[in-house]
């Protein structure tokens, strides 16, 4: 079985081919009486095709060279956003009261007897529905 990352770099290989193939026939295919393709087609599809993948070459060849520099300054950022947590004092949050939480533990009374819960009352009988019962 081929690992995650595999298939990750397929479903997108696939997914930029698709769109490419979408994007040039719309583009370039105008008649669709005939079965084969005109050389004008051809040519158009070809040359739509071609500057689709030198345009991607290009753009990964700048995200290659790019990406380096911004992991490394995100990887700076966190850990200069854990030195400073590291650096705070660390505040202990007081401690409930006894009484303070019984009473977050209870439903007043009122409410308590208000709601009820039927499963039934919320289903949507039709007449075709009681006539099966």
């Amino acid at each position: 079985m081929a690992e995650p990352r595999e298939i990750r770099n397929l479903r997108d290989f696939l997914l930029v081919y698709n769109k490419m193939t979408e994007s040039c026939f719309n583009k370039c295919v105008t008649n669709m009486n005939y079965r084969n393709t005109t050389r004008t087609e051809e040519n158009c599809v070809n040359n739509c095709a071609g500057k689709l993948i030198h345009t991607n070459h290009r753009l990964m060849s700048a995200y290659v060279q790019l990406m380096p520099t911004i992991v490394q300054r995100r990887v700076s950022e966190y850990e200069a956003k854990a030195a400073e947590i590291a650096q705070k004092p660390s505040v202990p949050l007081p401690a409930a009261s006894e009484g303070e939480r019984e009473a977050t533990d209870r439903v007043p009374g009122e409410l308590d007897s208000s709601i009820t819960i039927d499963p039934l009352a919320q289903t949507n009988n039709s007449p075709a529905d009681q006539s099966e019962l």
